[in-house]
């Protein structure tokens, strides 16, 4: 006989299986589902021992998915899996996904495209603006501005 825990533990899996999946997720779509209490925790126990649900998996699956498709910075994705209640650890896994010379050049692209979008202002005005958008897209400082320096210098 099927019951209601079986017909919202194979909603769960369908969930987890189209894309990885963080724990509050999976929780929050269970809740919609009206599941609580045991069976909840009970359903996230079955999905982790399934390999339907992986935290750290998912950690990395993220990160390197927004930085290669949205050229999101570190500090913006380790922003996005904090909200999402992502362990520490796995969110250091999550970082080491992100290759630091393929990051750099990302940083690079990102202040040379906005720069010359900005073509039409003058120079100090268009690095400002280039620093404050890689910046609100999540690259650190430090490394910005290393960037902009070897621009100047032509690098």
């Amino acid at each position: 006989m099927i019951t209601l825990y079986d017909i919202n533990l194979e909603k769960a899996r369908k969930f987890c299986a189209y894309q990885d999946r963080c724990h509050q997720e999976v929780r929050q779509k269970l809740y919609k589902l009206e599941v609580t209490g045991d069976d909840l925790e009970n359903m996230i126990s079955d999905l982790i021992h399934e390999g339907f649900l992986n935290e750290e998996r998912f950690a990395q699956s993220f990160a390197r998915g927004k930085f290669k498709m949205k050229k999101w910075g570190k500090n913006k994705i380790r922003i996005e899996l904090k909200r999402r209640k992502v362990s520490d650890y796995c969110i250091r896994k999550g970082m080491s996904e992100i290759d630091d010379d393929e990051y750099e050049r990302a940083c690079r692209e990102i202040l040379v495209k906005k720069m010359e979008s900005l073509n039409s202002q003058r120079k100090l005005i268009a690095q400002d603006k280039a620093i404050k958008y890689a910046y609100s897209r999540g690259y650190e400082s430090p490394l910005i501005y290393k960037i902009i320096k070897d621009l100047e210098l032509g690098y």
